[in-house]
């Protein structure tokens, strides 16, 4: 391990946005909660948000976290939510649908909005596109000073977080099309200087969420304030993923800001008599450690594989000084 997480922040003090992602089941959300209780013990208003469908911090913390901040009891500045992705896809369609009837409307075309919105919605990435919509408000409100995002699996990850530069690609498009629309509507037109002062409510909507999410984009992949974290186990698959995506999070710009091994087996627990299950473990661990290390900069450290389960503050907190060392 080159330099630890406590290094990390310290070399980054305006770091503001961390997002943790993985293979499912490689302990991200403990990780993410750990940091977090890390964080708000450095004396910062910190927000835990999930963005993950299939929630679990609520679970984690024996705490109802659904749908608004919750302050954790037992914490000063621990704020921990799980954002109601039915009530932010609901939110989404309405918006979609007021979008696209009063488009038609405008343009004057004579058919069903609902044949429209119904495309739109029933679209595979509209969930995603839906809960980043949500992430942006939530760090657009800027009620915290720190934020902790724990994501889906990395492959859904990466299209929650790529959102940003997919959304400005669709954007500069449409309104390039609607500013040529604008222009041969206004050469065709005998009176040109009322055609010139009409209100364009569309270009006007498009202009606006086209700078909302080109500062999302900014903010995304500023290093000075967000990072994106790997959580992995001493496996092969875990690994595998990491190596597949980390070079897309290069080329969309976002940094990384480093991997984190999760229950490694820790041998001075090794005695003559542990069982030759636990010593074949220890083997295999062993040798993918030597793979990560091999395989990836800036491991930002080795959490411990513990005896009992990581469940209520205490366990979460027993976590975080192991990522934390004499932090």
């Amino acid at each position: 391990m080159k330099k630890s997480m406590a290094d990390f922040f310290k070399e980054h003090p305006g770091m503001r946005y961390v997002y943790f992602g993985g293979k499912g089941g490689v302990g991200k959300t403990v990780v993410a909660a750990a940091v977090a209780l890390w964080m708000s013990k450095q004396g910062k208003k910190t927000l835990l948000a999930s963005t993950n469908p299939v929630h679990s911090l609520s679970n984690l913390f024996q705490h109802d976290v659904f749908g608004r901040p919750v302050l954790i009891p037992g914490t000063e500045n621990l704020y921990v939510q799980e954002i109601d992705t039915r009530d932010t896809i609901e939110k989404s369609k309405k918006e979609i649908r007021e979008k696209i009837s009063w488009f038609l409307k405008f343009a004057d075309i004579p058919t069903k909005a609902e044949d429209f919105i119904e495309s739109a919605t029933m679209n595979p990435a509209f969930e995603e596109s839906a809960m980043f919509e949500n992430m942006i408000n939530i760090i657009f409100e800027d009620a915290f000073e720190f934020y902790v995002f724990d994501t889906a699996p990395t492959a859904n990850a990466r299209r929650l977080l790529g959102m940003s530069k997919v959304y400005t690609l669709w954007v500069d498009k449409m309104m390039k099309s609607r500013e040529e629309a604008r222009s041969m509507r206004l050469s065709l037109s005998f009176r040109k200087k009322k055609t010139e002062e009409e209100e364009d409510p569309l270009l006007d909507y498009l202009t606006t969420f086209r700078d909302r999410i080109e500062h999302m984009r900014t903010l995304l992949t500023d290093k000075e304030k967000s990072a994106f974290f790997f959580v992995t186990l001493l496996e092969s698959l875990p690994i595998a993923v990491i190596r597949r995506f980390i070079g897309w999070f290069d080329e969309f710009g976002i940094p990384i800001g480093g991997v984190i091994v999760n229950q490694a087996i820790d041998k001075s627990q090794i005695e003559e008599d542990t069982a030759e299950f636990i010593l074949n473990r220890v083997k295999m661990q062993d040798r993918y450690r030597e793979e990560v290390q091999r395989s990836f900069e800036n491991i930002r450290g080795e959490i411990p594989l513990f005896e009992r389960e990581v469940r209520g503050l205490d366990m979460v907190a027993q976590l975080s000084n192991a990522l934390f060392p004499s932090s």
